[in-house]
């Protein structure tokens, strides 16, 4: 090995660079060679290997991620949905259709694996989730991703746009997934990724648009390859693509796409769709029905009306919606799942040693104003937040005491705290 400070005859046999000009230089019998060579030939002998059927040692390869790397279990539909149940109330629906997505994604790539060869491939079946704010889109796909034993990643559309424009590339998506299972590439490209708010992405006018749509139109065309399954030049880090930033190859034929978004307005779609009138002088508990009669029949032609384009909508062959949330499902949302609001609630008080307890009666005006404020499963929490504030900043104190005290919460104590807060306005507006 000769470094810098020998005599200047030495350079490199291929590129013809000096000594003062690498950092390097590898002498052989009759020649040397620099490390930029020495990188560019490894490529080389790579890709020739590849195309003779031969695969490159393991060495050269990423270190395999010790959390995915190991066979796949199949879960049952039915066991996927009762631990979906202990998350997330009600939307027997969706969990179903996303039970057989999962299941479907596992069985496909168990079949890949044991016979390469088989008469009949099995291609995926994407799935799109439309529903109100609040119904549990978002948190269907963070309960399952407890479950999984394959790379899971939950990104938001509204970060990207078109390639070459201030925003993120689509191909960050799957940069958070290599990131999930430590940059694995056989284990990302059997992955789940789940696109939340994709409504966000759609074109602001039906008709196909004469300037550049970069954050909608533009964006769902970059999309198109990647969620039929293609392969696909990653930059590791995330970021924009650089033409001196080393890329991966990840093939998405096998990587299965949710997606999912509130679609806010695409009942007034469907209403134009089965000549049903949804804005006039009707009562607006009929209005409200409808509504929610309505959504349960979107189809793709409605999607595709909104403002998704025709090429993306056909990628999503799986279309299912949530249901709204009424006030009996409301009430379950507060108490019933393994991380139940009031329990998170009860949780905090609980290290005060202070004992949390809330009337039936109490629950329920929660739930009725939630409905109200048409808020969704979120606007409990606010709800919430409203009528425990005060007591949370005035019970604890600096000395804590082993003795357990009881808050009791009572209807009229809601009622008064919302009231007096700023939330309350909301009835207003």
């Amino acid at each position: 090995m000769i470094k810098r400070g020998k005599p200047a005859q030495h350079r490199c046999s291929f590129c013809g660079r000096g000594e003062e000009e690498v950092m390097i230089l590898v002498s052989g019998m009759d020649g040397q060679i620099c490390e930029t060579c020495t990188d560019k030939a490894s490529e080389i002998i790579d890709q020739e290997l590849r195309k003779a059927g031969v695969e490159p040692p393991m060495e050269d390869k990423p270190n395999k991620s010790p959390k995915f790397g190991g066979p796949i279990e199949l879960i049952p539909p039915k066991s996927i949905k009762t631990f979906l149940d202990q998350y997330v109330i009600g939307q027997d629906d969706a969990k179903k259709v996303l039970s057989v997505a999962v299941y479907n994604h596992y069985k496909r790539i168990s079949q890949q694996l044991k016979s390469k060869e088989a008469d009949v491939e099995i291609e995926k079946s994407n799935v799109l989730f439309i529903g109100q704010t609040g119904t549990g889109k978002t948190l269907m796909a963070k309960s399952i991703a407890k479950l999984l034993n394959v790379p899971f990643t939950i990104v938001d559309a509204t970060v990207f746009t078109e390639a070459g424009y201030v925003g993120e590339d689509v191909e960050s998506i799957l940069s958070r997934l290599l990131q999930v299972c430590d940059y694995d590439v056989e284990s990302a490209e059997r992955g789940i990724v789940y696109i939340d708010e994709i409504d966000k992405i759609a074109r602001k006018q039906s008709n196909p648009s004469i300037t550049r749509d970069v954050s909608g139109e533009g964006v769902q065309q970059g999309m198109l390859k990647m969620l039929e399954g293609a392969e696909v030049l990653v930059p590791p880090q995330g970021g924009r693509k650089h033409p001196e930033q080393k890329l991966v190859k990840v093939h998405t034929g096998n990587i299965l796409f949710i997606c999912g978004g509130a679609f806010d307005g695409i009942e007034k779609v469907i209403a134009r769709r089965v000549n049903t009138q949804v804005i006039g002088y009707n009562n607006r508990e009929t209005e409200k029905i409808d509504r929610e009669n309505l959504l349960q029949y979107v189809n793709h032609q409605d999607v595709k009306n909104f403002g998704l384009i025709p090429e993306l909508v056909g990628r999503l062959p799986v279309v299912v919606h949530l249901d709204p949330l009424d006030i009996e499902t409301l009430r379950r949302i507060l108490t019933e799942p393994r991380n139940a609001l009031l329990r998170q609630y009860e949780a905090l008080f609980a290290l005060e040693n202070i004992e949390l307890v809330l009337e039936p009666a109490a629950v329920d005006l929660i739930a009725e104003k939630a409905l109200e404020y048409k808020l969704g499963a979120r606007g409990l929490r606010s709800l919430c937040e409203a009528v425990l504030t005060d007591a949370m900043f005035e019970m604890p104190t600096p000395t804590k005491s082993d003795t357990t005290r009881q808050f009791l919460v009572s209807r009229a104590y809601v009622a008064d705290k919302l009231e007096r807060a700023r939330i309350g306005r909301l009835n207003a507006a």
